[in-house]
């Protein structure tokens, strides 16, 4: 009687379980959407797309990007950690919904729990820019002066818990010095206000400055990815110029909700990794101040568990209380 339980209980385990193998096998069967955590028009919709069309043509499926903004992409990944874990819908996740909203807001999900990594598809890193005025080549002076100063210097400050605030907060914590932030809603009203002396310093993500790199109009000290960018080869990183660690960078990654099997998972970690070494693919990125990785499950979770450390840092730095 045992063994015929224990036969009858396999034989419902396999019944139960090859429909799903079957499911995942024989995804997907109908359009699959992309949810964007921004309006259209930005940084994430145009990786996002870049990538849907490449799915697309691969599966044979629709992969449909959807805008979903609001309370910084909290409201998408609520929407994804609750949709079904089959494969149809799956999340272009960027490091705010991930490391930093969890950590000062109350949201209904778990970044950790309720959303599995996929593929890491690119990053963004940071730049320490200043107004030509400020008597500094380099990081190093620019600590020099900034202590000289003490109180007088001004920077960009997009409001608490952005990316932009926290990046100068870590920088700022990590070197030692004070200064006086100037608060934007965004837009370009920063960069603008740099270039007109009337803020002396910005700390935004490279896409921003790529533009103005080689007008004169402002000066950038320093990258802060782990090596120099390809498109401002003569601009050292933290790293080089004195911060070992300092390894700080935006970006864009595709998850989905947890429970998603494990082939649909590893399908499409295989076909973004293709993507974004398409060398026409990763031009367009690369346009876009975006270094292309595509890396893999393993590699992005890895990747999310050092930015929750480092960006708790960056937010009890800023002055604010993590969760």
């Amino acid at each position: 009687m045992r063994y015929r339980k224990l036969w009858l209980l396999a034989l419902a385990l396999i019944a139960f379980g090859a429909p799903l193998r079957a499911q995942a096998q024989d995804w997907p069967q109908r359009p699959v959407r992309i949810i964007v955590p921004f309006p259209a028009g930005g940084n994430s919709d145009a990786v996002a797309r870049l990538v849907a069309q490449r799915l697309t043509e691969v599966f044979g499926q629709q992969f449909v990007v959807e805008s979903r903004p609001g309370a910084g992409g909290a409201l998408a990944a609520e929407s994804v950690a609750r949709a079904p874990a089959d494969g149809y819908t799956l999340f272009m996740a960027t490091l705010g919904q991930i490391a930093v909203i969890p950590k000062i807001s109350k949201v209904s999900y778990d970044p950790v729990r309720d959303l599995v990594p996929i593929s890491n598809i690119g990053t963004n890193p940071f730049v320490l820019v200043v107004h030509p005025s400020v008597p500094a080549t380099n990081v190093k002076e620019f600590v020099e002066y900034a202590r000289r100063q003490r109180d007088k210097l001004t920077y960009v400050s997009a409001g608490p818990g952005s990316m932009v605030n926290l990046s100068m907060a870590l920088f700022l914590n990590r070197a030692g010095i004070e200064m006086i932030p100037v608060s934007y809603k965004g837009g370009a009203g920063p960069l603008t206000d740099v270039i007109a002396g009337h803020v002396m310093s910005f700390f935004p993500n490279l896409s921003v400055v790529l533009p103005q790199a080689d007008t004169g109009a402002i000066r950038l000290l320093a990258v802060s990815s782990e090596k120099r960018n390809a498109q401002l080869p003569n601009v050292p990183t933290f790293i080089e110029s004195g911060f070992p660690g300092f390894h700080v960078l935006t970006w864009n990654g595709l998850m989905a909700p947890a429970g998603t099997p494990q082939d649909i998972i590893d399908r499409l970690a295989r076909e973004v990794g293709k993507a974004v070494h398409d060398p026409d693919i990763a031009e367009r990125l690369v346009r876009n101040g975006i270094d292309p990785l595509g890396n893999g499950p393993q590699e992005f979770a890895a990747m999310i568990a050092h930015d929750m450390a480092l960006w708790e840092e960056a937010i009890k730095a800023s002055g604010m209380q993590a969760k």
